[in-house]
């Protein structure tokens, strides 16, 4: 399908555009509420969180005998709340630390819910069927109905973040100084985690439980590498979180058998891939920029030293020359001398003087002093010259 095929089926076509709008305000809404879950190093949280929904699903099933999506979602949703109080209370009462705990409780409930779907799929109805997608996902099954049920309880969880921002940044970054000042930080820690369980049981009609914990985690990964704003961070995240799953929508659209839970997951880690990659503060590219400047940095300061080392040798430091082979001596199989005294003669702290000849100016002898002539004092102040103290009787 061509691009501008896909924009008039994005416009007019009723699956395509249902799917876009439920994986976009899906995405926008785990993207943001995923920003607290991975700058608290909760990110396992997500998983376990999506894992142990799967019972809750059976068991809605089960006692309603009903396959609507907000029967099933408020089944995942209390499963996956009982869930984070079973981690809560296993760290709280004992000494498992909390990744085991969040191991342990992903495994058994998830074990659990197999077994619960293995049953209901057994039942002799055919009504039954159609619960493992929640495993990995059909995006393709939304109705109008379940992308209103998106928004509008995606809306309130995001009303509720912006209601306790204040409370959620104590939590996140100084939750004993937030329990100095009054906050009962427990239940904070509750309501937070039940946001972030609300969005994580939205997704699963279109992730799917096995991917979804990567919708939480991918969009808040990618901000974090753009910004040290939290503010930012949230808006940064549930924007790449709703783009990812507009276009994994779109992407699933171009051929047959494309599965658009799936899709959705690799277009968020693409984001993430390159903020790694470009981000200005933290990216691979930037951070390599940066440690080749301080290298080259370091070298010219080398050379700069050099120059001034030989001209402390004469009585007027500036102007008088020394030869570029006598630096590639001293430099001790440093590389890149030609290179740095180009760079100081750049910077007017150098200039050349015949064709090897190379000599400080007034603003290099300077800058020479700035930097080594205090090394020079601190180390004759630690270990002064012999006789200069009293004699020992």
């Amino acid at each position: 399908m061509s691009d501008g095929g896909l924009l008039h089926g994005l416009i007019f076509d009723y699956t395509l555009r249902t799917v876009a709008m439920g994986a976009g305000a899906l995405g926008a809404v785990a993207g943001a509420l995923g920003c607290f879950a991975v700058l608290r190093r909760q990110s396992l949280l997500g998983d376990a969180i999506s894992h142990a929904a799967l019972p809750g699903i059976g068991l809605a099933f089960l006692f309603t005998g009903s396959r609507a999506t907000p029967v099933l979602v408020l089944g995942a949703a209390l499963a996956g709340w009982v869930g984070t109080l079973f981690v809560l209370g296993i760290v709280r009462h004992s000494r498992i630390p909390e990744d085991s705990a969040l191991g342990i409780i992903l495994s058994v409930f998830f074990g659990i819910g197999l077994v619960i779907l293995t049953y209901v799929q057994r039942q002799p109805t055919a009504a039954q069927a159609g619960l493992d997608t929640f495993l990995f996902g059909q995006a393709a099954t939304l109705m109008t109905g379940d992308v209103l049920l998106i928004v509008g309880v995606g809306m309130g969880a995001l009303l509720l973040l912006a209601l306790f921002w204040k409370e959620f940044k104590l939590l996140s970054f100084d939750r004993e100084f937030g329990r100095s000042l009054g906050f009962e930080m427990t239940r904070i820690d509750i309501l937070l985690t039940t946001l972030l369980v609300v969005g994580i049981v939205l997704g699963l009609q279109t992730v799917g439980v096995v991917l979804m914990s990567a919708m939480v985690v991918a969009p808040a990964a990618a901000a974090r590498q753009w910004t040290d704003s939290l503010s930012l961070m949230v808006v940064l995240a549930g924007v790449l979180g709703g783009v990812a799953g507009v276009v994994g929508a779109m992407i699933s659209a171009t051929g047959s058998g494309i599965p658009t839970g799936p899709t959705i997951v690799l277009a968020a880690s693409a984001f993430v891939a390159i903020s790694l990659l470009v981000a200005p503060n933290r990216g691979l590219l930037a951070g390599g920029l940066r440690r080749a400047r301080v290298r080259r940095n370091v070298r010219v300061d080398a050379v700069l030293g050099d120059l001034y080392a030989l001209a402390l040798q004469h009585g007027d430091p500036v102007g008088q020359p020394h030869d570029q082979g006598a630096l590639e001596v001293m430099a001790d199989g440093r590389t890149g001398v030609v290179r740095s005294l180009e760079v100081l003669s750049e910077k007017g702290l150098a200039q050349q003087i015949g064709s090897n000849g190379w000599a400080l100016t007034e603003a290099g002898v300077r800058r020479a002093q700035t930097l080594y002539d205090p090394l020079v004092e601190a180390a004759d102040a630690e270990d002064p010259l012999p006789g200069g103290g009293e004699g020992v009787s």
